[in-house]
């Protein structure tokens, strides 16, 4: 087991100098275009896979890293960069935790290169979880996963929505009901191979914030896949379900099902993806704060402007420690006994809005304009309040954790 530590070694420095090169050269020059566009930057993309970013290769290196370190600093560095941009890089990533998560070995193998592609052949894949009447409330889910065992093929059917790449996907990844009376310990996550008959894009959205980065509805009509593309395979889903069947007799033990394990590893990253939207905001008001002039002095020197300025910093730093922690914990296999999975993306998104806001507030009138980042920054922060579990469904899961009580 790696011991906890603030200090990165030579090749994690190694490593973060580059990311940032290439969030500072490419990311930041493409950011007002592609959000302007509301377009999947493909040709960013792209460019991550020609060096190595946007690979198999490379998320697997910082996956392994035994200080947990590798993937939230990588976060950091492209969201630094532009938080859309840098959603739909990593983007491909929930589907591939999810397989990683779930999967055999022979699915991973099989599959997450599928999700990627190649520096001449990008793809992307797409993770999909929540329905309209099921966001938070993953227990409501309604899309079904029947089995066919005549044919060894599972049909699905429903609609997914708020879905990272949903539809323009090589590779979805869709969770499922197997056993409605099981509620969310009825669930099973599946693969969806590139152009599977049934599947379609539906209504793409027009986003506040993160507008580079593709979100839409996936409509799932009667698709059928093949049994090998059930996430673990049938046999451990039985022997799951007998298990979740004989607790919840015995009015039972909480088991974890496969979409919120997802989130569970996930979680700390996104806290990551926080932390860079937010200290690049910061940075921005930093340096206006010590050019910009008023009454014949950098408005740094008023006190009102400094505070601000000292409670970011102190706020992003908190926040970086809170998700290197939780990072570290998931990677040595160390248990979330107080939910400082949820802690860490929980006060990291929070510090995200909170700084973007200052952000604006120091810039004033320039900040509320799009010749300024801190304004499209702004808009991007609040997502990560929302996504992958809202502050307040962060909050319910610190309490009841907390409190020794099951988290539906």
């Amino acid at each position: 087991m790696a011991e906890f530590t603030m200090e990165l070694s030579d090749e994690q420095k190694e490593v973060r100098d580059w990311l940032h090169g290439f969030a500072a050269d490419v990311i930041r020059p493409a950011a007002a275009e592609w959000d302007e566009r509301e377009e999947t930057p493909w040709p960013v993309i792209q460019e991550a896979a020609k060096v190595g970013i946007y690979s198999l290769d490379f998320y697997a290196q910082q996956y392994f890293d035994s200080t947990g370190l590798g993937i939230p600093m990588a976060m950091e560095e492209l969201f630094w960069g532009d938080a859309g941009i840098a959603l739909s890089i990593v983007g491909t990533g929930l589907a591939a935790v999810g397989v990683l998560a779930n999967g055999t070995e022979e699915q991973i193998g099989t599959w997450i290169p599928q999700m990627y592609g190649d520096a001449n052949d990008v793809k992307v894949a797409a993770f999909c979880s929540s329905e309209p009447d099921a966001g938070s409330d993953v227990a409501s889910m309604r899309t079904r996963a029947v089995y066919d065992e005549a044919k060894d093929e599972w049909v699905l059917s429903g609609t997914k929505t708020w879905a990272t790449n949903g539809g323009i996907a090589n590779v979805h990844v869709v969770v499922a009901v197997v056993d409605p009376d099981l509620g969310s310990k009825g669930h099973a996550s599946f693969i969806v191979p590139p152009s599977t008959p049934g599947l379609s894009q539906g209504q793409k959205f027009k986003k506040h914030g993160i507008r580079a980065s593709h979100t839409a509805e996936v409509v799932l009509d009667n698709v059928r896949v093949p049994g090998s593309c059930l996430l673990g395979g049938k046999e451990k889903l039985d022997a799951r379900l007998a298990r979740a069947r004989e607790k919840a007799k015995k009015g039972g033990e909480r088991v974890k099902n496969a979409a919120m394990a997802t989130f569970e590893a996930s979680r700390p990253a996104v806290g990551a993806m926080a932390v860079g939207t937010a200290r690049a905001a910061y940075e921005v008001a930093l340096e206006y704060a010590q050019t910009r002039e008023q009454f014949g002095r950098p408005i740094i020197d008023n006190q009102g402007v400094a505070f601000q300025l000292a409670d970011m910093r102190t706020s992003i730093d908190a926040a970086r420690l809170l998700v290197w922690r939780a990072s570290w914990m998931a990677t040595n296999g160390k248990p979330f006994t107080a939910a400082e999975g949820s802690m860490s993306k929980l006060f990291a998104s929070e510090t995200a809005k909170k700084v973007t806001a200052q952000a604006v507030q120091i810039l004033g009138g320039n900040g509320y304009t799009r010749e300024y980042p801190v304004e499209r920054m702004h808009r991007d922060s609040a997502i990560y309040t929302i996504f992958e579990g809202t502050s307040e469904i962060q909050r319910l899961v610190i309490a009841r954790t907390l409190a020794g009580m099951p988290i539906r």
